[in-house]
């Protein structure tokens, strides 16, 4: 853990061959995460955890604009974001091309990851968090968390700084929220 922190540190002071060394420490967690959420995708789909994994990494380090990491954690949720926003445009993409269908009703309760979600419907929640990031940010970033990346309720909370249960009750008011928010 110490490890990762101090590459961090180095990237973020402009050390170009810390990248190199970051990747071989965080590979093998950022695929798990990026097959849990291609796991229930369709068999037609061509996008791959290992490409997700790359895209996500490239964005996160191979960006210009500067990165900084506090911690870890901190790393690690900007990853799910990464994942998240990357998912989301293909989600987009694929629904240009459908060009148009019928809005469909969303049942929270059923959904447990994005990649579990119908494009539509993945569209509308996105949407929707982002509405929600506007009243509060944190609960936002929560159900992002859990939501895109699959972390548990545990792993959110600790990424956030929070209690489990301090997560529990924003985790409760954020599905409450987008609930009322997609009934509309």
């Amino acid at each position: 853990m110490g490890d990762v922190t101090q590459i961090l540190e180095a990237i973020e002071n402009g050390d170009p061959s810390s990248s190199e060394k970051l990747l071989p420490l965080v590979y093998e967690e950022l695929r798990l995460l990026a097959q849990q959420r291609l796991a229930n995708e369709k068999s037609d789909q061509s996008l791959q955890a290992t490409a997700l994994v790359h895209e996500a990494y490239l964005r996160l380090v191979g960006s210009e604009n500067g990165q900084q990491w506090n911690s870890r954690g901190h790393f690690f949720g900007a990853a799910s974001e990464a994942m998240r926003r990357i998912l989301i445009n293909r989600a987009r993409d694929r629904n240009r091309l459908k060009r148009g269908g019928g809005k469909a009703r969303l049942d929270l309760s059923n959904i447990t990851l994005a990649t579990e979600t119908p494009d539509d419907t993945l569209i509308e929640l996105d949407n929707a968090i982002e509405q929600l990031a506007e009243e509060d940010e944190i609960a936002a970033k929560l159900v992002k968390l859990k939501f895109f990346a699959g972390l548990s309720m545990k792993d959110a909370a600790e990424s956030l700084g929070m209690t489990r249960r301090q997560g529990d009750g924003i985790w409760a008011y954020a599905r409450a929220w987008l609930f009322d928010s997609l009934r509309k």
